[in-house]
């Protein structure tokens, strides 16, 4: 939903926001400044007469604090051209963390400006548990290992050493005696300090650079001077680059909006070196590839920094780095290396809300990226892994584990914008039922409000969304609805009025209270970095103040970026304030998470903390993952469209967010019946399903395309209901150690090299690998398998050869395939909703390796509440070795959850050949039936409980 949308609506026609609505670093006054910076330090190591002076920062040893015991580094820095001075902590945090391996702590490094000329910048990290948890993990003791005047090496972990150098100022960390990660080794740093607007013209040149040499034989004092000399190409590069190094420091405008920067520039950039690493991933959200393709250097496919900065994209473009609705500034490196698993990863995360710009540049050491934002602190956690998985819960140890879902939350959620009235909705439903389509959720857009006036209704068209509610509620289904943050400029709208009666909005520069442009016309924003706006909003959504809502509804945040129609660039202004006095500028990255936080909040408090939220958002930042879902934004009904999602997936979940997916079918347009069939198989494995569609779009349910179609998208969802305890287990996964639900192949083969840059295939779990078709009219796909495992087709069980293969994928077939050594919980009755099934009986598929073993695991509680933080849960481990399937389980604090559920199959995959001639439950001594065929032994009703121990025998 658009400003352009509006405009379509207005004018008919198409239309489409314009690359040109966007800025690009050039036209960005910071990022101009920090390239060009970054440029001019390049020329001086690259000149003849190189030399440590080339950067301006340097430690003053002087000024150096050691706390060994005490786990953190203090120093200053200095900026020797200005003389402004910086204070750099560094912190070694505590790794001893659940579900991880490795010893590797987290290495946090802060720089700020000490005695700022004006107030200090906004510290998201440090700020009312915004970005990270609170408290931090402890600091963690170190060893010094060198110490000197100009360098200081301290042992992190057995086999990993930071080393601190102080002139120019920079560090490095090595594991095994190997640098992984690098600061400041090009010389990019460059902290632009506050200074008053008179100090402009004064300052020197941010970077010394050698010119070129002249005459240097002596002039005749006598004899009049000659022409001067014309400069080189080399000397003109450099005087372009000295202005644009002072570019729009004081105030810019772009497409006729002025940003008037009263406190200066204040702009932060520097260079990150991941030495012998050539892929690296993350800083969602973009349309892009999977691994971050070079912005800079020779041959460089994008001539574009990736932006990270939160906006309302209309109809986005593919395969650009432009930003887009979300942001996390965290970086994956990977690389092969001799460790026992193959493979070596690090991360990186920026804790800053401030809008970034970061190029990525292969080089011969391996992959250098130049960071800048506009504001804000050096914030800097570097998290050592060593594997991907690793680094994931390193990461979200600090910015928070996933929200564990209610289980209708991972159901199939159905939505369009918009369901008319309560008759849409009630014929909606029916015909569920009658296509024998489960689903979880049915949706309602901003025309169920009274004229975009949220927590209201339309007296007419949903006169009693009760009884709506309770009408899907009796079925298991709930409803969600959607409340965007801007709020009707009305007085006779009991939110506006309260609102301002209570100060509660966004200022502009002036202080006055800040008017935009959306859906409902003139419009306010709750200033959501404001407790007590955090209060007032979460207050909205108790049954007293939402009227017409029920404990079956749930909330959907949009355009929450936030979206201003007449503001730059679709969003907010820069110059706006904030609680606290701090710029939108500071903090704009973190508004729609806020947001996010806030209804989340208004969530708990309606049900006194007893039902866990269900929240969807579009805006997303570090530290969204606490609070519900996300999905990618207003797709468009193409094959490209549907192809992009998984890379865009697999960036959002390694960067924290797990719970997160697409539009089934494209937002825009109108898809053709081949490519909803594939978008459902895709979709139905992906951690968020809705299918979603735009106003003026075709309706498009299940049933309308006719057959074989209907019954194939039939057949993906009750696939998805099927394998539920399987993904709840991978969201409760999530929920304990941070690795997403929807894996990179790398993630779980990181040694093969194969899979590094592999984004037309994806894991769910460990388990489940999947080859999703993404082209129209094709037959077959190439697929491939790592061949450190063996697999089977999920389908058939039949085995199916590791490495490179083609794959037949008529209409019905998505290629999914089982890894060998894995256990599959499964409840193969269907029921209308997800919740009907919570004492439905389980089948395990056991899924042999080679040396015919497998283990698995099952989490499952009761779906809703919190009761499982007091031990109302099972966690069952399973494996199968020598014949043998053993169950043993953990049970909380030993509270009966009420939760076990029999058996009533049990299927063994790969057995070899020799066949099987009883099956027995161990202790009693009763032989079970069983029927086995080509490697497959079926079970049935093994009379064995889940959340009980025992053991079954196979020989």
């Amino acid at each position: 939903m658009r400003f352009a949308v509006l405009l379509y609506v207005l004018f008919g026609g198409t239309a489409a926001v314009k690359r040109s609505d966007f800025k690009t670093c050039a036209q960005s006054g910071f990022c101009g400044r920090q390239r060009a910076f970054g440029e001019l330090a390049t020329l001086e190591k690259s000149s003849n007469n190189e030399s440590e002076d080339s950067s301006r920062y340097l430690l003053l040893t002087s000024t150096l604090k050691i706390d060994a015991v005490g786990g953190t580094v203090g120093a200053q820095i200095l900026d020797s051209l200005s003389n402004a001075r910086f204070q750099l902590d560094v912190t070694l945090l505590r790794s001893d963390i659940a579900e991880t391996s490795s010893d590797a702590p987290t290495l946090r490094t802060r720089v700020f400006e000490l005695n700022p000329l004006h107030a200090s910048p906004f510290d998201v990290a440090n700020a009312d548990n915004l970005a990270l948890v609170s408290p931090l993990p402890p600091a963690q003791n170190f060893s010094i290992v060198h110490q000197s005047p100009s360098l200081l090496s301290i042992r992190l972990a057995n086999n990993i050493i930071l080393t601190i150098t102080a002139k120019p100022f920079s560090w490095s960390i090595a594991r095994d005696n190997v640098d992984v990660v690098s600061f400041n080794n090009r010389h990019f740093f460059n902290y632009e300090y506050q200074r008053a607007k008179s100090q402009e013209k004064s300052d020197d040149p941010p970077v010394a650079v050698k010119q070129d040499d002249g005459d240097e034989s002596g002039a005749d004092p006598l004899v009049p001077p000659s022409k001067p000399k014309e400069l080189s190409e080399r000397e003109k590069l450099i005087e372009k680059l000295k202005k644009d190094v002072q570019k729009d420091m004081w105030e810019e405008s772009f497409s006729g909006k002025q940003d008037s920067k009263p406190r200066g520039p204040t702009s932060i950039g520097f260079d990150i070196e991941f030495p012998g690493f050539s892929h690296i991933y993350g800083l969602p959200q973009h349309a892009s590839s999977y691994f971050l393709k070079p912005t800079r250097g020779e041959n460089a496919p994008y001539s574009e920094p990736y932006r990270l900065y939160n906006f309302d994209v209309f109809e986005y473009e593919l395969d650009n780095p432009m930003a887009l609705y979300g942001s996390v500034p965290f970086l994956l490196a990977h690389k092969k290396s001799n460790s026992v698993l193959g493979g070596e990863s690090v991360g990186l995360l920026w804790v800053n809300a401030a809008e970034m710009w970061v190029d990525v540049e292969k080089t011969v050491q391996g992959t250098s990226t130049h960071w800048m934002a506009e504001a804000g602190i050096l914030d800097l956690l570097i998290f050592l892994g060593p594997t991907p998985k690793d680094v994931s819960n390193q990461m979200t140890h600090l910015t928070g584990r996933s929200a564990l879902p209610q289980h209708f939350s991972i159901g199939y959620h159905q939505s369009r914008w918009n369901y008319i009235d309560e008759q849409d909705v009630h014929d909606v439903d029916v015909k569920f039922d009658e296509f024998d389509i489960p689903y979880d959720v049915l949706w309602l857009d901003i025309e169920h409000t009274d004229g975009k006036r949220y927590f209201t209704w339309d007296k007419v068209k949903f006169a009693h969304p009760k009884v709506m509610q309770d009408e899907l509620a009796v079925k298991g289904r709930k409803m969600v609805s959607i409340v965007d943050p801007h709020i009707k400029s009305d007085d006779g709208y009991l939110v506006s009025k309260k609102a301002t009666e209570l100060g509660l909005w966004v200022k502009n520069k002036d202080g006055n209270h800040f008017d935009g442009w959306c859906w409902p016309g003139t419009s306010h924003w709750i200033d959501y970095l404001n407790p007590e706006g955090r209060k007032f909003w979460a207050e909205q959504f108790k049954y007293s103040n939402y009227e017409g809502s029920t404990k079956n509804l749930y909330t959907w945040n949009d355009m929450n970026e936030p979206s201003v129609f007449n503001g730059p660039e679709i969003t907010m202004q820069k110059d706006n304030l904030h609680f606290g006095g701090y710029e939108h500028r500071e903090v704009h990255n973190i508004y729609g998470t806020l947001l996010h936080r806030s209804t989340a909040e208004g969530h708990l408090l309606r049900s006194d903390n007893t039902d866990r939220p269900f929240v969807l958002s579009r805006a997303f930042f570090i530290g969204t993952q606490r609070y519900g879902a996300i999905w990618t934004g207003d797709n468009t009904a193409s094959w490209d469209h549907l192809a992009i999602s998984i890379p865009m997936l697999l960036t959002i979940g390694v960067s924290g967010v797990t719970f997160c997916g697409a539009d089934v079918g494209g937002f825009f347009g109108n898809p053709d019946n081949e490519l909803l069939v594939r978008w459902y198989q895709i979709g139905s494995l992906q951690p968020f399903f809705r299918a979603h569609a735009h106003i003026d779009a075709k309706r498009r349910e299940p049933w309308l395309a006719g057959e074989p179609y209907t019954g194939l998208m039939r057949e993906s969802v009750r696939r998805r209901y099927r394998i539920m305890p399987y993904l709840y287990t991978l969201f409760w996964e999530a929920n304990q150690n941070g690795v997403p639900v929807m894996r990179p192949l790398m993630y779980e083969f990181p040694g093969d090299e194969a899979t590094y840059a592999a984004e037309d295939a994806f894991m769910v779990g460990d388990t489940l690998l999947v080859h999703p078709v993404v082209q129209p009219d094709v037959s077959t796909v190439q697929v491939y398998l790592p061949p450190s495992s063996n697999w089977y087709d999920y389908d058939t069980f039949a085995p199916v050869k590791s490495g490179h293969s083609t794959v037949a994928t008529p209409l019905e077939k998505v290629p999914i395939f089982i890894r060998g050594g894995t256990i599959i919980p499964r409840r193969d009755r269907i029921r209308r909703a997800v919740n009907l099934s919570l004492r439905d009986p389980y089948t395990f598929i056991i899924a042999l390796d080679t040396q015919q073993k497998a283990h698995g695991q099952i989490y499952t509680d009761d779906g809703h509440s919190y009761e499982y933080t007091r031990g109302a849960y099972i966690h069952a481990r399973f494996a199968y070795s020598n014949g043998v399937l053993s169950a043993t389980t953990v049970r909380g604090n030993g509270r009966d959850a009420g939760l076990g559920s029999r058996v009533e199959r049990i299927v063994l995959v790969g057995l070899k050949s020799g066949g099987v001639k009883s099956v027995v439950v161990e202790g009693s001594g009763k032989r079970l039936e069983f029927k086995s065929e080509g490697g497959v032994v079926v079970v049935k009703d093994p009379k064995v409980i889940v959340g009980e121990e025992w053991k079954i025998v196979v020989s």
